[in-house]
C-alpha cells in the first residue's frame, strides 16, 4: 500500500524547489532528456508542474530503437509538454570512427572497450546537446538519475550524471514508479524495462548485474543478501569519484626568487 496523498505532498516540495532554483539562477525554464522510460518521465512531469509553459523535452535518438522515441513521444503527449527532436546517430558515428581510427593506427585502444566507449559517447552527446538548447533558451538543465543509479554510479560521468538539478536522486526506483502513477502516465512507461538506450538489447538490471528491487531494499535499509550487499558497495567505492568534483591537488606557494 502507499498512501497518494503524502505523494503528491513531495511531489509538490520537488516543483517548488525546481521553480525556486530556476527563479535563483535568473534562467526562465526547464530543460530535459525524454527517452521514454520512467524515470525521465517523472522528471518531466515535475518539470512541466514547476513551469508549465517554459519546460522543453529533447528526444535525441541516436541508433535508438524507434520504440523508445514513440515511447517518449508518449509521455509528451500525455503530459501536454512541447518537445523538440534531434537525431543525433550521424554525430556519434563521426565522432567514434575518427576517433577509434586515430587509436587503431598507433594500436593504443582496448577493443573489448568499444561498446562502452560507444555507450559513453552517445550519453555525453546528449547532456551537450542539452546544455546546447539551455544555452540557447536561457533554460536550466534537469538530470533523471535516480537513488540507485546514483549511489552505484549506473550514470556516465559527464553525461547523463552530469545537469544543474536532479530532482528525483533521492527516490528508489519503486518511489520513482509509484510517482508516475500519481503524475497519471500510462501503464506502458511505469512498467517499462529500464534501459538507458547505449546499445541494442541494453537493459540497465543487466548491465549492473543488479536488480532496482535489492537496490531499493538495501537503501531503505532493509536485509539482502550478504553478497549482494558487498557488492552494492563495491560498486559505490568505485564510482565515488563519479559523485564529486575533479579532485585537485594543493600545491606550496612558491616563494618568489629576487
Amino acid at each position: 500500500m502507499w498512501d497518494k496523498e503524502k505523494i503528491l505532498q513531495r511531489q509538490k516540495i520537488v516543483v517548488e524547489w525546481l521553480r525556486e532554483k530556476n527563479a535563483q539562477a535568473g534562467t526562465k525554464g526547464l530543460v530535459f532528456g525524454i527517452s521514454g522510460g520512467v524515470d525521465s518521465a517523472v522528471v518531466a512531469g515535475l518539470c512541466k508542474k514547476a513551469c508549465p509553459d517554459n519546460s522543453l523535452g529533447v528526444i535525441m535518438p541516436c541508433h535508438s530503437n524507434p520504440a523508445d522515441r514513440e515511447d517518449a513521444l508518449l509521455v509528451a503527449e500525455t503530459l501536454g509538454l512541447e518537445v523538440i527532436e534531434i537525431d543525433l546517430g550521424e554525430a556519434q558515428s563521426l565522432i567514434f570512427d575518427k576517433v577509434e581510427k586515430a587509436l587503431a593506427a598507433k594500436g593504443c585502444y582496448e577493443q573489448n572497450l568499444r561498446q562502452m566507449s560507444q555507450g559513453n559517447l552517445k550519453a555525453r552527446l546528449r547532456m551537450a546537446t542539452l546544455y546546447t538548447v539551455a544555452n540557447l533558451k536561457n533554460y536550466l538543465v534537469v538530470g533523471t538519475d535516480n537513488a540507485a543509479e546514483s549511489y552505484v554510479g549506473y550514470f556516465t560521468k559527464y553525461g547523463d550524471g552530469g545537469a544543474d538539478l536532479l530532482p528525483i536522486a533521492s527516490l528508489t526506483k519503486t518511489e520513482v514508479r509509484l510517482w508516475a502513477k500519481v503524475l497519471g502516465l500510462p501503464e506502458k512507461i511505469v512498467s517499462r524495462t529500464p534501459t538507458a538506450g547505449l546499445w541494442e538489447g541494453q537493459t540497465d538490471e543487466q548491465e549492473m548485474g543488479l536488480s532496482y528491487e535489492l537496490l531499493d531494499r538495501y537503501l531503505l535499509g532493509e536485509k539482502i543478501p550478504a553478497e549482494v550487499a558487498a557488492k552494492i558497495e563495491k560498486l559505490h567505492a568505485g564510482s565515488e569519484h563519479k559523485r564529486q568534483l575533479p579532485y585537485t591537488i594543493e600545491l606550496p606557494k612558491l616563494e618568489r626568487l629576487d
